[in-house]
């Protein structure tokens, strides 16, 4: 290979030009359709070609310089795709196809507000969601392109587009508001610029990665596709689904490919720690990896020592574990590692944390906090600032971010583009990206301590709790609008969501708490699947606002705390997961419908008889990590008669329509579960899962292996 310098090159297409050519037979991406073994890859050249292909064939379309919405499974469609639109000069909006029932509220939201011209995705999709988008309005007007129709000889009449800097590469969809999400405008000077950091912070020389990460974010877009492209490295992906059903498959795969670069959020080391068997460990051989990086959500020290417990003696180092901090606002990754040293652990007093201050203590301490550092700057600059002056401060304050990665703000609105990336401190010092969170840097290191607007953030995906608070209130005709706070508390080292929620004057006298409590639980499922840690049914007048009428969420969070609330009515989340008993052999519809409705009793803590026939799964609060678990203790019960999978209970939503398939299984008409819409039992199930699970993995389950002796 000549000579590589990141500088020679302006753009992520004359890097994959050029490694087209010095690495032209080497494996550039590989996909594990089943998580495990069976593989699809492309070379560089291969990648090139498919890219030239798609790009030639969007540019004859007229796509240059338009919104390109991607919807497209896990695979390596999704990866040619994205980089065909950059290959084009058009502007990728990477998304996640809706499910066959799922609602589209968010994918609406995003179209609209990006004025999607065309949508790019598989024919298989298309067919899968043809009459709702021909039904919905938002998605008319968009042209809808397949995979399918790109010939692969276009390649040779491709044209280099001419890109700037300063063009915007892709829009990155914040996982934030579903009625108002933002699209950050990252540029193809940005995507540079925080590949270079990367590629420093990391001291990456081709390295080898493996990811589990939904490719449409920033972590599993930038961080796990783009950074081993960009350095001549290769990637292995499999789809998140994959991992959620058996976290042994991303260790597996660091085995075996070698793999010197991985990661994702916190609990995915966790699961990892809970899940793995004593036999699985003793397969792995972990001495590859040299960066275990952990972002995106809170990182606790305690799981990262557990992490290092569990598989430490299998080869992993504790070197390796790289905490970092970063947003899309700022392309990814802002600070991070160093590499090779051990993770910063520090505590500090919990009590002047609230108050700003910065004060270390002992870990005996009764208010000390344990706190893991996030590690240095690295190409950019961060300050900690004061947001009562609006200067540096040692203490608490807002992280402010300047440098070449900070993105060009958000798409159509230049107001709160404005108030977001144009911040000076005052001495002129600017502008910097005002990112909401807050945190000092304490000898060079960047510490986050919490964030300053309200949102409710579980498992990495951000939720704002306006969103939460109106799906609750019109949940059922006995709540107030405009009267609940939504917001999380830390369980067992996890963030987990609570809901306060005033009744109407007229039903204080006469209500009934477990339909409300299941209307609440089922709505916040299936409009935001989020799994509720608790719920307190408050009188009238008695939720805390401020004089102008806003609710005050932090205020109403202390008193839930201290449990000073006026509540009229409670409900927790259960704490432990019964297995059902084993039926007989013999399954008659009746048997089947009975044994559902026992194990949903049992599992989602529902009285027996609030479960009917006719109403959906989604709406008694089963989520896709219950499902996963439905799915497995359905097909042990029918002693394995029947093709289930991990989506069966969205498919086929009620007990009615679930038990109709099972039985019609059983009798052979169905005989090999493509009856009545189900899917196939083939690994390619996998790439039918929304990657959107991530944000709602095993939180449930994890807490059950907890309680166990």
């Amino acid at each position: 290979m000549s000579k590589y310098s990141a500088n020679q090159f302006g753009s992520l297409v004359e890097v994959l030009r050029w490694h087209s050519h010095e690495l032209a037979d080497e494996v550039s991406v590989s996909f594990l359709v089943d998580g495990e073994d069976d593989e699809q890859s492309l070379t560089y050249r291969e990648l090139d070609q498919h890219a030239r292909a798609i790009g030639a064939w969007l540019q004859d379309q007229g796509a240059q310089g338009e919104r390109v919405l991607l919807l497209y499974p896990p695979g390596l469609e999704y990866i040619t795709a994205y980089l065909g639109c950059l290959y084009a000069g058009a502007i990728a909006v990477p998304a996640y196809p809706p499910r066959r029932r799922e609602p589209t509220k968010r994918l609406e939201s995003v179209v609209t507000d990006c004025d999607a011209r065309f949508m790019f995705t598989t024919q298989a999709i298309t067919d899968l969601i043809h009459t709702r988008f021909e039904e919905n309005s938002a998605f008319s007007p968009m042209r809808r392109l397949v995979t399918e129709d790109v010939p692969l000889d276009a390649a040779s009449t491709w044209k280099m587009p001419s890109i700037k800097p300063d063009d915007i590469a892709f829009l990155q969809y914040t996982s934030g508001s579903t009625s108002a999400p933002k699209g950050v405008m990252v540029t193809h000077g940005n995507l540079m610029s925080n590949e270079h950091v990367i590629q420093e912070a990391y001291e990456h020389v081709r390295p080898v990665f493996v990811s589990w990460l939904p490719m449409y974010h920033d972590m599993g877009l930038i961080g796990n596709l783009l950074q081993p492209l960009y350095t001549g490295g290769r990637t292995v992906v499999m789809s998140p689904t994959a991992f959620v059903q058996r976290p042994y498959r991303w260790l597996k795969a660091v085995s075996k490919y070698r793999c010197d670069t991985t990661g994702g959020p916190n609990f995915g080391y966790e699961l990892c720690t809970t899940k793995i068997t004593e036999e699985e460990k003793a397969t792995l051989d972990l001495s590859s990896w040299s960066i275990a990086y952990n972002g995106a959500e809170p990182i606790r020290a305690d799981t990262l020592r557990e992490f290092t417990k569990a598989f430490e003696p299998y080869g992993f180092s504790p070197e390796a574990f790289y905490p970092c901090y970063g947003l899309a606002e700022a392309t990814l990754f802002v600070t991070g590692g160093p590499k090779g040293h051990l993770p910063t652990y520090a505590t500090f007093d919990s009590a002047a944390l609230e108050k700003n201050l910065v004060q270390p203590v002992t870990v005996a301490n009764k208010n000390a906090r344990e706190l893991v550092g996030c590690g240095p700057a690295w190409g950019q600059t961060v300050k900690a600032v004061n947001l009562d002056t609006l200067t540096e401060t040692n203490g608490v304050g807002e992280i402010w971010i300047h440098g070449g990665n900070v993105t060009k703000g958000y798409w159509g609105n230049s107001q709160t583009t404005a108030d977001t990336f144009e911040a000076y401190l005052p001495d002129g010092e600017g502008p910097f990206l005002r990112t909401g969170d807050l945190g000092f840097v304490k000898d060079g290191n960047l510490f986050v301590t919490g964030r300053i607007k309200d949102l409710v953030i579980i498992r990495g995906r951000n939720h704002y709790p306006q969103d939460i608070e109106l799906t609750v209130e019109r949940s059922h005709p006995a709540l107030r609008p405009g009267c609940g706070a939504a917001f999380s508390v830390d369980v067992n080292g996890e963030e987990q969501l609570v809901i306060l929620q005033e009744i109407e004057r007229e039903h204080r006298m006469n209500f009934d708490a477990d339909a409300i409590f299941s209307a609440i639980v089922g709505a916040v499922m299936k409009e935001h699947q989020i799994q509720i840690h608790a719920i307190a049914l408050l009188n009238t007048l008695s939720i805390m606002k401020t004089s102008s009428g806003k609710i005050q969420r932090r205020a109403n969070r202390q008193a839930f705390l201290e449990n000073t609330l006026e509540t009229v009515a409670t409900w927790s989340a259960p704490k432990e997961t019964p297995a059902p008993a084993k039926a007989k052999s013999q399954f008659s519809a009746a048997q089947v419908e009975r044994w559902i409705m026992d194990w949903m009793a049992t599992n989602l803590q529902i009285p027996r008889a609030r479960i009917t026939r006719n109403k959906a799964f989604a709406e008694y609060g089963m989520d896709s990590i219950k499902a996963v678990e439905f799915a497995q203790a359905l097909d042990t019960w029918l002693e394995g008669r029947v093709v289930l999978d991990e989506v069966t209970a969205w498919d086929f939503p009620t007990i009615s329509e679930l038990t109709e398939y099972i039985v019609s299984s059983l009798s052979g008409e169905h005989p090999n579960g493509n009856g009545n819409g189900a899917h196939s039992s083939s690994p390619q199930n996998l790439n039918e899962v929304s990657d959107d699970e991530i944000a709602r993995l095993l939180s449930e389950e994890i807490k059950a292996l907890r309680n166990q002796p």
